[in-house]
């Protein structure tokens, strides 16, 4: 896929990027092999193994969990009021609010591991990595940013998340679909919206100007980025998933790359866009 030689162009010590649609990859660029730190990548991967969770009955999604008020449901859709990181008290009642929180994530992890009477680490490689064939891919640390792996791995959870079946159809729209609509918050690193919209632990494009995606993703487009120059993005609509990994933190670099790149994929992918026709007066 000729959009992906921009990586080659990108001032970074290393990166690798692939496009894949529902019948398989589309085009690689980098190293498949080379293991990178997936920073906020990973609450993909966390969330996916709540819901696997939540399937098997091991937690449900409305139980109570971190902050008095708040479920599960509230810390995969950031909205339990925890701040972002730290062990410090809520920042807000429960649902009021869309505050990006590690600590939150790491609240909901907590939950399942009792839950599952397991370390998460282990309940993540059980729940999603083995079943994925992610064999190079491990927790080493927070389950908010911690997940190392290589982009061989990241395409075998984006092809996963095109066409889910470690969950239900049912179970995954629920999970890419608003939750708690309406709440305002900050995109760490990029700014305001109002509204943030979030699914269960899906940050969702919607209607999201000057987004990391680009301007050519679909209003159902999902993923995330990561603070170590990495994203995935999903946009059921073409049927296409976009993952990139680097090793250089995330900054002004990655705000003019990403959308370049992405806008370029799907442009080669789908075609340019339309002119537009001549006016008719109907007068």
């Amino acid at each position: 896929m000729e959009a992906l030689r921009q990586i080659d162009g990108w001032d970074v010590p290393n990166a690798a990027a692939s496009v894949l649609g529902r019948d398989g990859v589309l085009g690689t660029r980098g190293d498949g092999g080379r293991v990178y730190r997936l920073a906020s990548v990973t609450k993909l991967m966390t969330a996916l193994a709540c819901l696997v969770a939540a399937e098997e009955g091991v937690v449900d999604l409305d139980q109570p969990a971190g902050p008095p008020g708040s479920t599960i449901r509230h810390l995969l859709a950031h909205a339990s009021g925890l701040p972002f990181e730290g062990t410090g008290p809520p920042i807000a009642r429960p649902g009021t609010r869309r505050i990006y929180s590690n600590s939150g994530f790491e609240a909901l992890a907590d939950a399942v591991a009792v839950q599952a009477e397991m370390p998460f680490d282990e309940y993540l490689r059980a729940a999603v990595f083995e079943p994925l064939a992610m064999a190079r891919t491990e927790l080493r640390g927070s389950p908010a940013a911690e997940v190392h792996g290589p982009l061989d791995d990241l395409v075998r959870f984006a092809a996963e998340l095109l066409a889910p079946r470690l969950v239900s159809t049912e179970t995954f729209a629920e999970a890419t679909s608003v939750q708690f609509p309406g709440l305002a918050g900050v995109l760490p690193g990029i700014g305001r919206y109002d509204p943030l919209d979030w699914g269960l632990g899906f940050e969702l494009r919607d209607a999201k100007a000057g987004h990391w995606s680009g301007s050519r993703t679909s209003p159902r487009a999902f993923g995330h980025f990561g603070g170590s120059g990495t994203f995935l993005w999903v946009d059921p609509e073409p049927g296409i998933a976009c993952v990139s990994l680097t090793d250089r933190e995330f900054g002004q670099w990655a705000l003019e790359a990403w959308p370049r790149l992405s806008d370029a994929v799907l442009a080669e992918v789908r075609g340019p866009d339309p002119e537009p026709g001549p006016r008719t007066d109907r007068s």
